[in-house]
């Protein structure tokens, strides 16, 4: 059993004015979540008639991206390629200072506590983020050839599950990334082809237009990923803008000329 002193970010609501309160937790046992942890404080303060901590949640398995979290400077806590609520509290050690703080991103406002605003990644993918062709009833899945290693790379992308550790991350807020999984988990298979160009600038302009930043490849959203996705894919992205833009360019359309 562990004691810990947490520091934990309040904020009353958007517009108020945010501090860290301190709490002290003895007993914690080592084998249960960080989630769970915090689950315990919030009973300890809702039994002292005090304003439990807001965070997000939902599967707790990993894959919703909700309980984003910066947990002693990293988005998710110390671990690689892992996230808050499958963070355990073996991770620590008795005596621990922990600091607990929200995103940190003009685009992800915070709403209360450690809960902020990430409808910007859903306004995204409104852009662009799926395939727009009726297709009927789901085909046969070897109806459609593609290479194991396509097939792969676009697996890699698809598992990006939207948390926002990458803005978080990143000095300069940056959501590429994000997006580019999404662009790329799509521009890989074939069913994604016809849309393939007007998706890339219609998803990138929606995310510039959202306030997130540029990407100078500093790499800390490959770091704190949770699932590993690639820089790679902000690569690919790039080239797939250029050509899009290439395609695009108005004195081709007036010309009519290459």
């Amino acid at each position: 059993m562990m004691r810990l002193i947490l520091h934990v970010w309040r904020q009353a609501g958007p517009g108020a004015v945010g501090r860290f309160v301190r709490y002290e937790r003895q007993g914690v046992s080592a084998d249960i979540s960080f989630l769970e942890m915090l689950d315990g404080l919030n009973e300890t303060l809702s039994a002292r008639k005090e304003e439990p901590i807001a965070f997000d949640h939902d599967c707790r398995e990993g894959i919703c991206g909700s309980c984003g979290m910066v947990i002693n400077g990293r988005p998710h806590g110390p671990h690689r390629a892992t996230t808050a609520c499958q963070l355990h509290m073996r991770a620590f050690h008795d005596g621990d200072e922990i600091w607990i703080e929200p995103w940190r991103a003009r685009a992800f406002p915070v709403v209360r506590d450690l809960v902020v605003d990430r409808s910007a990644f859903d306004r995204i993918i409104a852009q662009g983020g799926f395939i727009s062709a009726a297709t009927g009833a789901s085909p046969d899945g070897n109806a459609i050839p593609i290479a194991k290693k396509i097939s792969d790379h676009a697996m890699d992308a698809a598992q990006c599950i939207g948390c926002g550790a990458c803005v978080a991350s990143c000095p300069n807020g940056s959501a590429m990334l994000f997006v580019s999984a999404k662009v790329g988990h799509l521009g890989l298979l074939p069913q994604g082809q016809p849309e393939r160009m007007q998706r890339v600038q219609k998803m990138v302009a929606q995310m510039d237009a959202e306030g997130f930043g540029a990407c100078t490849n500093t790499g800390e959203c490959e770091a704190v990923c949770p699932k590993d996705i690639s820089l790679e894919f902000i690569a690919r992205m790039n080239r797939d803008f250029l050509k899009a833009v290439a395609v695009d360019r108005p004195e081709k359309k007036e010309s009519g000329g290459p």
